[in-house]
This record gives structure tokens, sequence and C-alpha cells, in this order.
């Protein structure tokens, strides 16, 4: 009896202490705290994100490249939208009536009760107009913004664009994102998002019956300022990028510049190029697509996607590998007879050089010196070891940054393809040798890279040895952004003592009569390059050059390749050295601004050929187009002929498409 009599008791006693507890609970909700009031009545109130402005983005000289401009989206809560005159909303928005109705249809298809856009990017003065007669649409609300603005209008490819989040975006962003919300789709807006975008804040807004604000909730207590994002400064120099793009106009192409010493982009062309700012305000969905269908393809983005052959640029890592393997030495010389023979191949010679050195080798470009080279590296383990020496060339090669990402910070980059001994096996058997890949020898045929891994194999030149990954961001407000990746030395194995000769002959090449760069030289500046001719089986050659400058402390290393331009020296030797002066001097002096003007006005567009008209083409330009497939010399046979006629030769002709093919570009 007394068991249960205390058991009653300590029931009795768990009940009193809960209901303590749940008074005391409830006497915090309704007196101490005034959350559980901020729900109940948030019917009056609302909250409003405030968007944070986006990071800006400087160049390295703290010039700002990227910057924001205030806009304002007007939205709507469809079920709290009352009868309203949609006249004077339409003089207010400068739009049509059908078009309030429109937006108001698709509002309601999104959501009747959440805040939805109804007109984005309304004009400064239709906000002033707005404000004025607000408290007459109950229902709508006005929310800032920013939006993008690239004052130097280049770099389309390089700083990529911000487009509104879609479904996908939300899903992925962990709650962060929400409909309506912005993000960087490519580019540097892409990479650097998270540090870019800030962080959202709240405003909490009693408004009374008439849809009029009252001011913040309880003085702001419960609002969340927005943080601006970070602001980024790049290793870009936004006057040689300027300059690159004005020489690149009308080419289709590619230039990418490096610091050696630090593997920052000094500049990055990707041509043909757009102009960042089409890809941001209302006319931003119509431009893409403009983009999108260009036949050029300037989305492309070449200094990261683009295939080429480095050509005659790659004979300085071949010779480095073959000083390295004892092969040769700076004084071996080999007879050019014009040509080099391996068994049933020939690869010509552009030039009859005779006995010639490693130095004047270099210099002169000549192809038969370079495949005795690769001839020496493959077969120096003995005939029967082919495969094998391969591919511990290949492998040597691959150090340089051939045939893998660099890991650029910029998105959807390519590797190129160079191939292994594996996939020759594929195609041979396990009977093959020098003679079936010599035009690797030469920087042709199973060998292809970005520009990028083309201008960094020449920051190893530059370097002595080593290179230091390219990246574009090189600090985050004001600190610098120090990965671990952008300060590491990643050395290609190649002894110093060997880079002297290979870049004498670099040197020879620009500085000398001899060379096959001298439309490079630049005034005091001792630029060391390498030209290049492509071939390109689909049209006239590519142009390509490589370089470095001054020969010693280099500040800049340099790749420029022009499609379908023909020698290296012709076009892409020039540019470079006007971008390299441009840099080290900031300015291009004498003369050669003359020289400047004249490459920005030259036109190498290929000729796109539409097949859908029906035009009618003479013999003779049947003969053309079946016996060489260049539309660039279909261009030229069409100029040809309209000075003969003594008639002057329409824009229209030459510039607009007339019979079909794809443009012309080096890609697999």
């Amino acid at each position: 009896m007394e068991q249960l009599f205390n058991r009653n008791y300590i029931i009795q006693g768990l009940f009193i202490v809960i209901a303590i507890i749940l008074l005391a609970k409830l006497f915090y909700i309704q007196i101490v705290s005034d959350k559980a009031f901020v729900a109940a009545e948030s019917n009056v109130l609302k909250k409003k994100f405030k968007y944070p402005a986006r990071g800006a983005i400087l160049d390295r000289r703290m010039r700002v490249i990227v910057q924001n401009e205030p806009v304002y989206d007007l939205m709507v809560i469809p079920n709290e939208v009352k009868s309203f005159d949609t006249l004077a909303l339409a003089n207010a928005l400068d739009i049509s009536v059908d078009e309030v109705r429109k937006n108001m249809r698709k509002a309601k298809l999104k959501s009747n009760y959440q805040s939805t856009p109804f007109s984005k990017q309304i004009s400064v003065q239709s906000y002033a107009r707005l404000q004025e007669i607000m408290y007459r649409f109950p229902g709508f609300s006005t929310q800032d913004r920013t939006i993008r603005h690239y004052p130097d209008s280049v770099g389309g490819q390089l700083f990529g664009y911000v487009k509104e989040v879609d479904s996908a975006d939300i899903a992925r962003s962990e709650g962060f994102y929400r409909p309506g919300d912005y993000k960087g789709k490519s580019g540097l807006e892409r990479s650097y998002e998270e540090m870019l975008r800030g962080e959202k804040g709240v405003v909490n807004t009693v408004y009374d019956a008439k849809n009029i604000p009252q001011g913040s909730y309880a003085d702001g207590k419960y609002d969340i300022n927005a943080v601006s994002g970070e602001r980024l400064i790049s290793g870009i120099d936004i006057e040689v990028q300027k300059l690159g793009e004005q020489l690149m106009n009308n080419k289709v192409g590619a230039i990418v510049a490096i610091e050696p010493a630090s593997g920052e982009i000094l500049a990055m062309v990707s041509s043909p190029g757009y102009d960042p700012n089409l890809l941001v305000g209302k006319s931003q969905g119509n431009n893409y697509m403009n983009l999108i269908g260009n036949p050029y393809r300037p989305s492309l983005v070449r200094p990261i996607q683009g295939y080429y052959p480095p050509g005659s640029a790659f004979k300085p890592i071949d010779a480095l590998i073959g000083l390295q393997e004892g092969v040769i030495d700076p004084n071996t010389t080999f007879f050019c007879p014009h040509y080099y023979q391996a068994g049933n191949r020939r690869i010509k010679c552009e030039h009859f050089d005779g006995s010639i050195s490693l130095r004047r080798g270099i210099a002169r470009s000549c192809n038969t010196y370079f495949c005795y080279v690769f001839q020496k590296l493959i077969t120096k383990n003995g005939m029967k070891n082919q495969r094998l020496t391969y591919q511990d060339w290949r492998d040597k090669v691959a150090k340089f940054g051939f045939g893998d990402k660099l890991g650029i910070d910029l998105p959807f980059e390519q590797k190129g393809y160079f191939y292994n001994s594996d996939h020759y096996d594929k195609i041979y058997g396990k009977r093959w040798g020098y003679t079936n890949v010599i035009s690797q020898a030469i920087g042709q045929g199973e060998i292809t890279a970005t520009p990028l891994q083309i201008a960094n194999a020449m920051a190893v030149i530059a370097n002595r040895g080593y290179y230091i990954k390219p990246h574009l961001i090189k600090a985050m407000g004001d600190k610098l952004l120090v990965k671990k990746e952008y300060v590491t030395k990643n050395y290609v194995g190649i002894d110093l003592k060997h880079f002297e000769p290979v870049i004498d002959g670099m040197q020879d090449a620009v500085n000398t009569a001899w060379g096959t760069a001298v439309l490079s030289r630049i005034p005091d500046i001792i630029l060391c390059g390498k030209t290049g001719t492509v071939q390109n089986s689909r049209g006239k050659n590519h142009s390509v050059f490589i370089g470095f400058a001054p020969r010693d402390n280099p500040k800049i290393a340099i790749a420029v390749i022009v499609e379908n331009a023909g020698y290296g020296s012709t076009y892409a030797a020039p540019i470079a050295s006007y971008m390299v002066e441009k840099y080290i001097n900031g300015v291009v002096s004498g003369n050669r601004i003359a020289q400047v003007e004249w490459m920005k006005n030259q036109n190498l567009l290929p000729l796109l050929i539409d097949k859908t008209k029906k035009t009618k083409l003479t013999k003779a330009d049947s003969l053309i187009i079946r016996k060489t497939d260049s539309i660039k010399r279909i261009n030229d046979s069409l100029k040809l002929k309209a000075a003969m006629a003594k008639r002057p030769l329409s824009a229209k002709l030459i510039k607009k498409p007339i019979i079909a093919t794809k443009p012309e570009t080096n890609k697999p």
C-alpha cells in the first residue's frame, strides 16, 4: 500500500514538472521572444532577399576589367494581386498592355504564392515611375540587382557570362540558389563563382493593408546584410589583351602569353571573339543563340579547346631531349639535300641547307635536321626496341605539358592528343618503328596541342627547365591567392646546360639574316623564337610562332596561331612581336606602329560557302573547289577574277557566304 502511495506522488510530480516546462516555454515565446509574432503576422511581414554585388575583377595593374551596374526587377505575388490598371502599369514599364497580361499569366504558372519576376531588368526611368504609383499595385514589389559590365568590351571567352539558374543548378546548390538567382556559367565567372557571388541578405519589411511599406520590422533586428563577392586580381594585362584581339580581328586562331616566372596568364585571345556585354541584359538569350549559330564558332575557347599540331614550334623540344639523351651535341651536323628520306617516306624541307648543325638547324627550321634527331632518339636502344624507346621519348615530351590538361583555372580545358605505343600497336601491330611516326619529328602527325600547352612549353625553355602551372587569377581581395600548384616548379628533366644552344638557335631565328622570323625583330629587345608552318589537309597551312623575351630574365612567353595564314613568319611572328613589345615597353614604337595598323586590317577569315543557295559556278571555280577544298583560295580566285574584269569586287561577295562548307579549323 505504501509503495502505491509513493508511486502516485512520483507520477504527480512528473506532471507538475512537465507543466512548468510548457508554461515557461509559452512565456518565453509570447513575452520574451517576438519570433512567434513574426510568424503569426507573416501576412503583413514580407521577406525580401537582398542580392549582393558580384566581386569585381581587376587586371595585373589594378585596372577594373569586370564590374557591376545596378538594375531592377519588378516582382509579383499573384495571389496578392487585386484588380489593377493594366494601362498605367504598361506605361510605367514602357511595354504593351498585352505584354503585361502575358507576364501575369507566366507568373501565375510559376507560383501563386511566391514572389516571381514579372519584368526583369527594367530601366532606371521605369523604376522611378513605378515608385510613385506602387501603392496602386498590391502584390507587386521591386527587387534591386546588379548585372555585369565589361568596360573594355574584350575577353568574352575569357570572362564568360552570368545567367539565371536552372532547376539543375538549384538542386546541386544545396539550398543556396533559388529561382531567379544568377550564377557564372562559363569562363572566370564560372571557375570562381563561389568567391564572386557573395552572400544573400534578407530584409523583413512591414506592409499595411494597402501594400504600402511601413518600415523595417523590429528595427532590422532579424535582417541579414548581404555580403558582396570577393574582388579578384588577375594576371591579365588588359592593354596587351586588347591589342591581341585587335591584331586577330577577322582572323581565326589564338594567342596565349604567360609570365614564365609565375605562370600568370598575361593575355589569352580566342578569335573570332565577342563582346562579353552581348551576354548581359534582356537581349542575352538572342545574342547567345547568334553566337552558337555563328559558323566561325566564336563561343569556342580556342586557347584551351583548339587542337593544333605544334609544327616546327615542336623542334626545340626534340632538340632538348636529343641533347639530354646524348644522341646529338651542339656541334652534331646532318646533311640536308632539301628533304629527308625514311624508307618510302619523304619529308620535304623548305631549304637546301647542306651540312647543318643544331643552332643553324633551329634558326633555319630545317625539317631534315630534326628528322635525323628523331631517328637517333627512337633507334638509340636498337632497331628491335623502337616501340619501347618511342614510349620513353613520348613520356619525356609529356613532361613539357603535352597530352594532358595543364589545369588552368578555366572550365572545359581540353588535353589534345599525343598517342602512346599501345595506340600504334592497334594500327601497325607490334612491328612498327620511327619511319611510321616520323612526322612527329616536326610536330605533325598524331600529335595535337592546345595553344596554352604550346605557350607553356615555351615558358619551360624561358625558365631553363621548369614551368609553373598557368593560371589567370593571382589574388583574392587584398591577399595573394596562394595555391600550392601555382608556386610549384614542374621540372621537365632537362639539364640546365642544354638550354643555351637551343636558345642560341631561337635567338638567331629572329635576329639573323638567315633566320625564319626576321619580321618579328624588336628594337632593343632580344626576342628568341621559332616559327611554324603547320600542314592543314583542309586548306592553307596554319601560321605559328612561339617565343620569349628578353633572352635573359624573360618576362613574357608567347604562342600565336593564325589558321589558314600560311608561313609562320608572315602573320604569327609579327603579331607575337607587337604584343611582346607592348608588354615590355608599354608601347609599340617607330615604323612598327604602321605595321600594327596594317595587321589589324588584314582579313584572313575563310570564305564560307552556302550550298543551300543555287549559285552558278564556272567550270574554273568548280575545279578549284574540287582540287583544293580551300575556302581561302576560292576567295583569292574571286578577287583575281574581279581584278581581271577591271571591276570593283563588292564587300558582300567577299564577306557573305555563297557555297556551303564548314569553317576551316584544325580540330579532330
